[in-house]
C-alpha cells in the first residue's frame, strides 16, 4: 500500500527536477527573510541564482544546533508570528531548547508525511494506534496523532508514562497497531509479563518504533516477546518531527526518505565532505516545503547509510539504514570509535542477557576506561557465582574481539539500573565531570 502513489513513485528524473525547483525556491526565500541565512550565504559567497543543479547544494553553508540556539527562540523563522499556528521544542538536554515552529499548511504537511509513513508500515483506516510517544512540546506524540487522523485510524493518545494503565488499554481497547520508543515496547512488553498478561495475545500487530537508535536483536526480541512487525520510523524535530523516513512492511531494508519534501546528503563528520552512497556518513538535511522554519543542510549527527537500490514496494525515494549512533554520542576509548548500539548488539547475542545496560566511561591514571553494567535474568542471577564470572568474561571478550576496546563488565540483577518510559538514557560520562 502506498499513500501517495504519484509522488511515492517518482521516477529518479522526475523526481530531481521536481528537488531542484523546490530547493531553488526555498534557498532564494530563506535568503530574502531570514537574517542568519543571508549573512551565512554572504559569506559563504554564495547567492541564489548560483544554485543551478541539485549538486550546487554543496556551495551552501551547513546549518548545526548551536545556529538554532544562537537564534533562540524565534530568530530563524522564515514568516511572522502571526502565520505560526504551532510551537514545538526539543528537551533542551544542553543548553537551551531549539524551537520549531509550524505554519497551518505545515501541519498539513507534517500529517499528511506521517500518514505515508503509517501506511507503508500496513496499517489503513481500519486500525487502532496506541500512542505512547510523549505529547507536549516533543513532537513525537502530535506528529503521529496528527497523521494517524489524517489516515482515518482511530488513536488513543495515551502518551508516555502510567505504564499499568497502558497495559490496561492494550488488553481492553485492542489496539491494532503501537507507537513509542523501542526502550519502552520492550519495556512494556516486562511490565506486562509480569502483571501475568500474555503480551502475545494483545490484537497488536505492528509497531512503529523510533526517536532513538535501536539493534537488529532489540528489534528481534520486541517482534518475539509482543507478537508483533516492528518497523523503524526515523525524524527530528529540527526538520519537522516524525515522518522524515519510514520503513516499509516489505521487510527490514532501511527507511524510505520522503524526498519529495526533504534533500539529503551523507557527509564525513569530521571534514564535512560528502560520501558516496553506500558509505556511512552523518545524515545532512534540507527541507524543500516547510514555510515557518526552513532549514539549509542541517547537520543532524546521526550516522546512517544512504541506499539507491530498487525496494519491492515500489516506492523510488532513497532509503537511509537504521541510524547506527549519533556523531556527538559517539564515546572514543583510547582512540577507538564506539556507538551504544553496537555494544547492545554484542550483549543481546548473550544468552541470559536483559536489554538493560548503562556504559559508564571514565578517566583513570590519563587513561580512558569503560565499564558495562548489564542486567541479567533473574534465574541467571540466583546462579553460582562462578557461573556470572564466565558470562562477564564472555562479555568483555566479545566486545575486545569485535570492537577493539577493553570493558569491565559488571552484571546486576533484573530492575536494578534505571527504566526509562521514553529515550534511554545509555551512556554516563564522567570525563566530562
Amino acid at each position: 500500500m502506498i499513500f501517495n502513489e504519484e509522488f511515492e513513485t517518482l521516477p529518479r528524473e522526475a523526481l530531481d527536477a521536481l528537488q531542484l525547483k523546490r530547493l531553488q525556491q526555498v534557498v532564494s526565500r530563506v535568503y530574502h527573510t531570514v537574517g542568519f541565512y543571508k549573512r551565512a550565504f554572504d559569506e559563504a559567497g554564495v547567492i541564489p541564482e548560483d544554485i543551478r543543479t541539485l549538486d550546487d547544494i554543496r556551495r551552501l553553508p551547513f546549518t548545526v544546533k548551536q545556529d538554532l540556539r544562537d537564534n533562540y527562540p524565534f530568530g530563524l523563522f522564515a514568516v511572522p508570528m502571526s502565520n505560526i499556528v504551532r510551537l514545538h521544542a526539543s528537551s533542551g538536554t544542553t543548553g537551551k531548547p531549539t524551537v520549531v515552529g509550524y505554519t497551518y499548511k505545515d501541519i498539513e504537511t507534517w500529517s499528511r508525511l506521517m500518514a505515508r509513513s503509517l501506511v507503508a508500515a500496513g496499517l489503513t483506516s481500519n486500525d487502532i494506534i496506541h500512542n505512547a510517544y510523549g505529547y507536549g512540546l516533543f513532537t513525537g506524540g502530535l506528529g503521529v496523532h496528527y497523521g494517524a487522523e489524517r489516515l482515518g485510524a482511530s488513536v488513543i493518545p495515551m502518551s508516555g508514562g502510567s505504564t499499568k494503565k497502558q497495559i490496561m488499554i492494550l488488553q481492553d481497547f485492542g489496539p491494532t497497531a503501537i507507537c513509542c520508543t523501542p526502550s519502552y515496547a520492550l519495556y512494556l512488553a516486562e511490565r506486562g509479563e509480569d502483571m501475568g498478561v500474555n503480551m502475545r495475545s494483545l490484537r497488536l500487530r505492528v509497531g512503529v518504533l523510533g526517536a532513538e537508535p535501536w539493534s537488529e536483536k532489540m528489534r528481534e526480541e520486541i517482534e518475539e516477546r509482543l507478537g508483533i512487525k516492528a518497523l523503524d520510523i526515523y525524524g527530528l524535530s529540527e526538520i519537522i518531527g516524525p515522518g522524515v523516513a519510514m520503513e516499509c512492511a516489505e521487510g527490514h531494508n532501511g527507511l524510505h526518505i520522503f524526498e519529495d519534501h526533504f534533500i539529503v546528503e551523507t557527509i564525513n563528520p569530521e571534514t564535512g565532505e560528502n560520501v558516496p552512497y553506500g558509505e556511512k556518513g552523518e545524515l545532512v538535511f534540507t527541507t524543500l516545503t516547510k514555510e515557518a522554519f526552513p532549514l539549509i543542510r542541517y547537520r543532524t549527527k546521526d550516522i546512517s547509510i544512504l541506499m539507491k537500490e530498487p525496494c519491492r514496494c515500489g516506492r523510488t525515494h532513497v532509503r537511509m539504514d537504521r541510524i547506527s549512533g549519533r556523531s556527538d554520542d559517539m564515546i572514543i576509548i583510547r582512540g577507538v570509535n564506539v556507538f551504544p548500539s553496537q555494544i547492545e548488539s554484542v550483549l543481546l547475542g548473550i544468552e541470559g542477557l536483559e536489554p538493560h545496560y548503562e556504559l559508564i566511561v571514565d578517566r583513570e591514571d590519563k587513561l580512558d576506561t569503560l565499564e558495562i553494567r548489564v542486567e541479567v535474568s533473574e534465574d541467571l542471577f540466583s546462579d553460582e557465582i562462578k557461573t556470572l564470572q564466565q558470562i562477564e568474561h564472555r562479555v568483555a571478550k566479545d566486545i575486545k574481539d569485535y570492537l577493539g576496546v577493553t570493558a569491565k563488565v559488571k552484571l546486576v540483577g533484573s530492575r536494578t539500573l534505571e527504566q526509562y518510559e521514553g529515550k534511554a538514557q545509555r551512556v554516563i560520562d564522567r570525563r566530562r565531570v
